[in-house]
């Protein structure tokens, strides 16, 4: 597999400088500052970033329990909030919580449950952030 690659620019102190983030292979781009990270301010931050990472790992591995099912989805769409909390050790992802939602024509809410279920557990990003953070899952049939 290739080894993937992202980068970060910080210019200025913590409180007035800014940055910016890019992914490899003309991915994404973004503004990130203290405001963004902290505050209610324009631009992204490291936590979006993983909740991006995160949502987009579990739509594909919940994809492939499905299609190892049988199922034929037509669509799954999720969203993950990433929880930056003050813990004793300072800032820290705490918890993330995953909301998914399947298009899958033929399968049950059980069955839905079960294999989005399993694709949290196999999921590479949710067996990276498990050992830190709580995963919380919501999966439900459109």
């Amino acid at each position: 597999m290739p080894i993937r690659t992202a980068s970060a620019r910080w210019q200025g102190n913590l409180t007035e400088g800014s940055g910016t983030v890019r992914t490899g292979k003309g991915g994404l781009s973004g503004n990130y500052s203290f405001k963004s990270r902290f505050e209610e301010g324009e631009g992204t931050n490291p936590e979006e970033l993983i909740g991006a990472a995160h949502a987009g790992c579990f739509s594909m591995a919940l994809s492939k329990q499905l299609a190892d099912a049988g199922a034929q989805e037509t669509a799954v769409e999720t969203t993950a909030k990433v929880h930056f909390d003050k813990t004793d050790a300072g800032m820290t992802v705490t918890r993330i919580d995953l909301e998914t939602v399947g298009q899958v024509p033929g399968i049950d809410q059980a069955e839905f449950t079960k294999l989005a279920e399993a694709a949290k557990e196999n999921c590479p990003i949710s067996r990276l952030l498990s050992p830190g953070a709580q995963i919380t899952l919501n999966a439900r049939l459109a």
